[in-house]
């Protein structure tokens, strides 16, 4: 299987939306260590299948993790910020709820199309999705039901997240979609 959009670019995304967010928030530089490394492990478990990557992320972590130092309660809250990005989102405290933030963080930027386009090839090839119809559809329903967790976000990508949804209502409409 080649990810498309579950990949090393994906991963960089994250940890940078998570740093920016954080600092927005005026997180402290140990727990923005913290987020940084539970970005880069968050979808490490696609390694090994796509389905249950989170739990597979977090085995990954708890295994590789102990030979940098950190500590039994730092690894644990690793492991809960990368479970907290599994869908439907339910962060449990704020550290939870900007790297929710970071993950779907493009719904809400200028990139959005691109990004899409690379997801919608990524599940085509898993056949979770058939044609941009399809796709359009589900993110449709995604975007309507999707809230950022963060003042920061809700700040900086409702708008553009706004804007994105009319564009997908608006490509829906057309008869002759392609």
């Amino acid at each position: 299987m080649v990810y498309t959009y579950h990949n090393i670019e994906h991963i960089m995304d994250v940890y940078s939306a998570a740093e920016g967010i954080a600092s927005q928030e005026g997180i402290n530089e140990t727990d923005i260590n913290l987020l940084r490394i539970a970005a880069l492990f968050h979808d490490s478990g696609y390694i090994l299948d796509f389905k249950n990557h989170e739990a597979l992320s977090c085995i990954i972590a708890t295994e590789n993790l102990p030979a940098f130092d950190l500590s039994k309660g730092e690894i644990d809250t690793i492991v809960s910020l990368i479970m907290a990005t599994q869908l439907p989102q339910n962060p449990g405290n704020l550290l939870e709820q900007i790297i929710c933030d970071a993950d779907l963080d493009y719904l809400g930027r200028d990139d959005f199309w691109e990004i899409g386009d690379k997801l919608f090839e990524e599940l085509k090839g898993i056949g979770l999705v058939s044609t941009k119809r399809d796709w359009n559809q589900k993110q449709q329903v995604f975007l309507e039901k999707h809230s950022y967790f963060t003042k920061s976000n809700q700040s900086l990508r409702n708008n553009k997240k706004r804007q994105n949804l009319e564009e997908i209502k608006a490509r829906l409409s057309k008869t002759d979609f392609s």
